[in-house]
């Protein structure tokens, strides 16, 4: 079952200069400390759910994803580049409506999130040890200590690592001079987002100036297509 909460009911966020969306405004302030709280957009929760399907015939735990995170959808477009969400009680994995998701990190070291993150490792080196012929089978430590680089790096550089590059620095790890098969689409799919980013200023007055950030117009508000609406604004990022 998907993670509940009565006090978290809805979150405003924002549009970082890093593309990432981050936590502005939370209905659970006493539970949750919003500075550096990123969120995963819908379109990155796509990508991360692509790169989690390999790992079902390894063991791959839905009830695990589903537990991990508190989902919501967008209710309102609030302009200067915030988002009002609300909660979403249904499953992550079997809505067709474009969910943003918060990890569930109120207990940050035995948390449903914490679980995530070592299942997907465990679950990821079982994989890497089964595709590729090691001299010695791969450990879940160097996976580990990747991941510990990148928040260090993040750290000496002032920044908080993003739920999505956690989550993708575990889902793509493949030990330096080893490859997969599918290496090279997976590399051209990111090449393709990050092209789609480029093509979006980073300077939060022209976000509020970009049409393209404007998810319907004020008079049909109530009646719009979230979804299509959803998808028209990132994809002009």
């Amino acid at each position: 079952m998907p993670t509940t909460s009565k006090k978290l009911e809805w979150c405003i966020v924002r549009l970082g200069s890093d593309y990432n969306w981050w936590v502005h405004e939370i209905s659970d302030p006493i539970h949750w400390d919003v500075d550096g709280l990123g969120i995963i957009d819908p379109r990155q929760m796509s990508h991360i759910l692509e790169l989690l399907e390999p790992l079902n015939e390894y063991g791959l735990q839905a009830d695990i994803i589903e537990n991990a995170f508190f989902a919501f959808r967008m209710e309102k477009d609030l302009g200067k580049g915030d988002l009002r969400l609300v909660r979403y009680d249904g499953s992550i994995l079997e809505s067709e409506e474009p969910l943003f998701c918060l990890p569930d990190i109120l207990n940050e070291e035995k948390g449903p999130y914490a679980d995530l993150l070592d299942h997907i490792i465990t679950v990821r080196v079982r994989m890497l040890n089964n595709l590729i012929d090691f001299e010695e089978n791969l450990s879940i430590d160097e996976i580990e200590e990747e991941l510990r680089e990148r928040q260090n790096r993040d750290f000496i550089e002032g920044s908080t690592t993003h739920f999505f590059d956690e989550l993708t620095t575990i889902l793509e790890y493949v030990p330096e001079g080893y490859e997969l098969e599918g290496e090279e689409k997976t590399k051209s799919t990111e090449e393709e987002i990050d092209s789609d980013l480029s093509d979006f200023d980073s300077d939060e007055e022209e976000i509020e100036a970009d049409e393209t950030m404007k998810w319907g117009d004020e008079e049909e508000e109530e009646d719009f297509d979230m979804e299509n609406d959803f998808e028209d604004g990132f994809d002009n990022r």
